[in-house]
C-alpha cells in the first residue's frame, strides 16, 4: 500500500509537501504514510482514493483493477 501512494504520487507530479496540503497534513505526516511508518487513517485512504481516482480496495493492494465498481 505504501509503495501504491508513492506511485499515484509521483505519476501525477506532485510533491509529498502538495499531497500533504491536499490531506491537511504535515509533510512529515505524509512522509510516514509512504513509508510504513505511520498508519494511514481510513478518512486519509479515502480522500486519496477520491483525488486519484481509484478504488481503496487498490490502494490497499487488495485488486490490481484502480477502477471504482460503482
Amino acid at each position: 500500500m505504501y509503495k501504491r501512494i508513492r506511485d499515484l504520487r509521483e505519476d501525477s507530479d506532485m510533491t509529498q509537501a502538495r499531497m500533504a496540503d491536499v490531506l491537511n497534513c504535515s509533510q512529515q505526516v505524509y512522509s510516514n504514510y509512504e513509508l510504513g511508518q505511520r498508519d494511514i487513517p481510513t478518512y486519509i485512504l479515502i480522500k486519496l482514493s477520491k483525488y486519484y481516482n481509484v478504488s481503496v480496495d487498490y490502494i490497499l493492494g487488495i485488486t490490481d483493477n484502480p477502477e471504482i465498481n460503482r
